[in-house]
């Protein structure tokens, strides 16, 4: 569903979130802070949930019925993306945003 050189996700306000058939379960990393959840059938990554965020659910924007309207704003972990491997995104980390810049990231999505 996303196979690719890199994996894109859109952050969904968790209080607009939900899921509505099936029961997702959790795969990938098993860990107490990310939980990723898959398809039970086919396996494919659905979305995600942090433990130390709780804002927001990562989806799979292909995941969505339409998705045309999804571009990437922040590109995460470009210290280890392959090189011809190009998003468009208009900010770009090395991993992850410090957490105190969400609130500037957010600020500065909402205005474009």
């Amino acid at each position: 569903m996303s196979a690719s050189a890199f994996s894109c996700s859109a952050a969904i306000p968790s209080q607009g979130f939900e899921v509505l058939e099936g029961n997702p379960v959790i795969g990938g990393i098993h860990g107490d802070d990310l939980h990723h959840y898959h398809c039970p059938h086919c396996k494919s990554w659905m979305f995600t949930k942090a433990t130390f965020i709780d804002a927001f659910v990562n989806i799979r924007p292909t995941m969505l019925d339409d998705a045309s309207w999804f571009a990437p704003f922040v590109e995460t972990y470009t210290s280890v993306k392959l090189p011809w491997a190009e998003t468009g995104a208009v900010r770009s980390f090395p991993e992850f945003p410090p957490m105190d810049a969400y609130e500037e990231l957010t600020k500065a999505f909402a205005e474009q």
